[in-house]
């Protein structure tokens, strides 16, 4: 398939066509921008403390303000922009990206820093929201999870490719030096959507009414539930993965970046099956994906304690863990269909408080003395908790 770009004024012939994976590629882009800024953060973390004056533990607040500018920002924007063309909105959004994340890479003090890493979160979830409607839109009804997968493609990628280098920048040229990286590929995607993406008749914008709507339904809001519960375990043992590579599996700390690319590699090959799964049985990819999550995070309790193990380990939670992602992003967008920018832009608030619930349950067994087996052990509580709250969706849904 092609997509037409805008035709020239008083003429039907378009002034050319891209073909359409061209241009979901280029909104993929946008993730990748997006995903090395949030990742990376926690790499150079004891870079801007050190230069920031600060301790590391305090450090840490920016990168929790980054995470609250996503789960705030998310359904603010998506309202605010439900009128403008989807295009519109993904122009403006990641020009925000590359203004506070210029600004980041300016900061003079940690204060400042701490206000701008919110607000270049801001941008996150809405973004991903649109790209997700505007890709959809391009392409027929029937490979529409095929297209979510594509648009969230640079955020996996970001874990291969942008979280490495710009760590790898960070320590050879400054902590600034990863957010201006950050800045140059936020600014490649405002150029390329602008040339590349086209003005997609399904996407021209809805209402705020409409957008609204979303958040009466009973079912977005049960998805929500199985996101957030269903991803935290990741975030259990992701939040506290170098210290348990270099306690448990005996590896040095400059080996850690290696294995944590085998969690990326997991993370895009999973990505890319779950969208072919979502397109022939979604509600079964979610299920099996969130049942075989829990005995992922239990075996990783025993992986952990070897480096090949480990690798074999982190590949499979970021598999089985974005597998599900196509198909529950699919299922919010269908639930609220009059609002789908906001349904799509919450996948990823709910994420992040996956994020946040994961840490926290991590963090609090390590502060008990439970060890560094411990947080995989918690967190694989916690997709059997996003399973329950999904059966309950199902059934619901099936009553109905």
């Amino acid at each position: 398939m092609s997509a037409v770009l805008e035709t020239a004024p008083g003429t039907r012939t378009p002034r050319f066509t891209v073909p359409t994976g061209v241009s979901l590629a280029t909104l993929s882009l946008g993730g990748l921008a997006i995903g090395t800024t949030e990742f990376a953060s926690m790499g150079v973390l004891p870079g801007f403390a050190a230069d920031l004056g600060v301790s590391v533990p305090t450090a840490g607040v920016a990168i929790s303000a980054y995470a609250l500018g996503v789960v705030v920002g998310a359904p603010l924007i998506a309202i605010a922009g439900a009128r403008w063309a989807r295009k519109k909105l993904i122009v403006v959004l990641a020009t925000a990206l590359v203004v506070f994340n210029a600004l980041s890479a300016l900061a003079p003090a940690f204060v400042p820093f701490v206000a701008l890493r919110f607000l270049a979160g801001l941008p996150h979830g809405a973004y991903f929201g649109t790209a997700a409607v505007l890709g959809a839109a391009l392409v027929e009804p029937a490979r529409r999870a095929r297209a979510l997968a594509a648009v969230m493609l640079g955020l996996t990628i970001a874990n291969i490719v942008g979280v490495p280098a710009a760590t790898w920048l960070g320590e050879t040229f400054g902590w600034r030096s990863a957010y201006v990286a950050v800045t140059a590929i936020a600014l490649v995607t405002v150029l390329a959507v602008v040339l590349l993406v086209p003005n997609a008749a399904a996407a021209q914008g809805g209402s705020v009414r409409g957008e609204l709507t979303a958040l009466t339904r009973p079912q977005v809001w049960l998805t929500l539930g199985a996101i957030s519960a269903g991803f935290g375990g990741l975030f259990a043992v992701y939040s506290y993965i170098s210290p348990i590579l270099t306690n448990q599996a005996g590896v040095d700390a400059g080996t850690v970046p290696l294995l944590l690319g085998a969690l990326g590699i997991g993370m895009t090959v999973g990505n890319v099956v779950g969208g072919r799964l979502a397109e022939r049985m979604p509600r079964a990819t979610i299920a099996v994906a969130l049942a075989v999550y829990s005995l992922v995070l239990l075996a990783f309790v025993f992986a952990a304690h070897h480096p090949v193990t480990a690798a074999v380990g982190l590949f499979l939670l970021g598999f089985v863990g974005l597998s599900a992602g196509p198909a529950l992003m699919g299922r919010l967008m269908d639930f609220a269909a009059e609002g789908p920018s906001l349904a799509a832009a919450s996948f990823h608030s709910a994420f992040n408080i996956a994020n946040a619930i994961g840490a926290a349950l991590g963090g609090a067994v390590l502060a008990a003395g439970l060890g560094y087996d411990a947080p995989a052990l918690v967190g694989a509580a916690l997709p059997v908790l996003g399973l329950v709250v999904f059966g309950v969706s199902v059934a619901l849904e099936r009553r109905r």
